[in-house]
């Protein structure tokens, strides 16, 4: 799961560097919530409602695995009215499906705001079918709730600790590489800047 999270949290970085306004809110919810005179705490996870949305955002857009394991009909059946024999390998495009026009608008911008209004009931836990980055039912990733925990509190501790830029301001390049895991193409080039007290270092 380490690769897994790592890459939501390349990701997740990638697009608030180039979505800026949506760092700097992230920013100023953890500065309202935990203020600067202390560190993020696990407790602190459920009173970050933007960087929850962030978080789903990403996952949305990139999710850390875009296809679901394969799985084979082992009886006839009809789906949507289309028949499928016994022995037919289903494999679930996660990435198509979470981009899907019919369900998302704007499904190719980064808005995490859409899950504190239109879509603030859908979770990614495998229980909304528009999003399933973990996977859904029997299948679902036995990792789900270290994957979530580990992803939101590095990111709140990240984003509370410092200020994120690019060499140059230059946007960041989205493209993902081929395989199981979605990785981007192309490595995440941060410049840091403290934004605490150094004694909380």
């Amino acid at each position: 799961g380490t690769d897994t999270v790592t890459a939501t949290i390349t990701w997740t970085l990638a697009l608030l560097l180039n979505n800026r306004h949506a760092l700097e809110k992230a920013q100023e919810e953890l500065d309202t919530q935990i203020g600067k005179g202390r560190l993020v705490n696990e407790s602190d996870i459920n009173k970050l409602v933007y960087l929850q949305a962030i978080v789903k955002e990403s996952l949305r857009l990139y999710p850390a695995g875009p296809l679901a394991g394969a799985r084979e009909f082992d009886e006839d059946c009809t789906v949507g009215g289309y028949f499928v024999p016994k022995g037919t390998r289903l494999i679930v495009n996660i990435w198509k499906l979470q981009r899907d026009p019919g369900v998302w608008s704007d499904p190719l911008e980064f808005k995490p705001e859409r899950f504190l209004t239109s879509h603030q009931d859908i979770d990614v836990k495998g229980q909304h079918f528009e999003l399933i980055p973990f996977g859904a039912g029997r299948r679902l990733c036995p990792g789900i709730s270290f994957g979530l925990q580990m992803t939101q509190l590095v990111l709140a501790t990240f984003l509370h600790g410092f200020h994120i830029s690019t060499p140059s301001n230059e946007p960041v390049d989205m493209t993902g590489s081929p395989g199981l895991t979605n990785i981007k193409a192309t490595p995440l080039e941060i410049l840091l800047k403290p934004r605490l007290s150094p004694s909380l270092y």
